[in-house]
């Protein structure tokens, strides 16, 4: 499985611009899944339902199981100071072709990273090599290629030649694209 990560401050828009590329990548035929990182404790559990009680009762793990969906909720030590890492949650995947990591920016992994103009956020590709591309709601001149936030068929391409995913719309499969290592740039132009 292939990651690709999307890094950038709360309110940058990664999960708003994810949403938009996921279905270029599937259209494509990409078996897609994603691992989000939460700064924040959470529950996708609701109190009073049999899966929450469960828990709350000192189960470690719950499983709810449909004919759509299976949920996975598992509880960590009290004393976890830092989240899980990619390569244990990776291997929790079912086998896919490209892991879309939203959060988890200073992974090494490739990412691109996205800022809006209205964030005093700091920027960030100007101090990890992992930083591939840049997706902003201006246009930031600088040594990687730059998206538009609304670009989504421009990343998905993107991201499907950084890392020679074979990728086609509606089966078509291109030349493979030569991937680079960290350092490196691949320059593809904003269509």
């Amino acid at each position: 499985m292939k990651l690709f990560g999307f890094a950038g401050f709360s309110g940058a828009g990664k999960t708003t611009l994810i949403e938009g590329v996921i279905p270029f990548l599937t259209r494509r035929g990409l078996r897609v899944a994603l691992i989000k990182h939460a700064h924040h404790d959470f529950d996708i559990d609701h109190p009073g339902k049999d899966s929450w009680r469960h828990r709350k009762a000192g189960c470690a793990e719950v499983i709810v199981a449909s004919h759509n969906r299976i949920a996975l909720m598992r509880e960590r030590a009290a004393d976890s100071s830092s989240p899980p890492g990619l390569e244990m949650l990776t291997q929790m995947l079912a086998p896919c072709d490209l892991v879309l990591v939203e959060g988890y920016k200073h992974s090494p992994i490739p990412k691109l990273e996205v800022r809006r103009r209205d964030c005093a956020a700091p920027v960030l590709h100007g101090d990890d090599p992992w930083i591939v591309a840049l997706a902003g709601d201006f246009r930031e001149r600088c040594h990687l290629p730059v998206f538009r936030l609304g670009a989504h068929g421009s990343i998905a391409d993107f991201i499907c030649r950084y890392l020679a995913l074979d990728h086609g719309a509606e089966g078509a499969v291109p030349p493979r694209a030569e991937s680079a290592a960290p350092g490196q740039r691949l320059q593809i132009s904003d269509s």
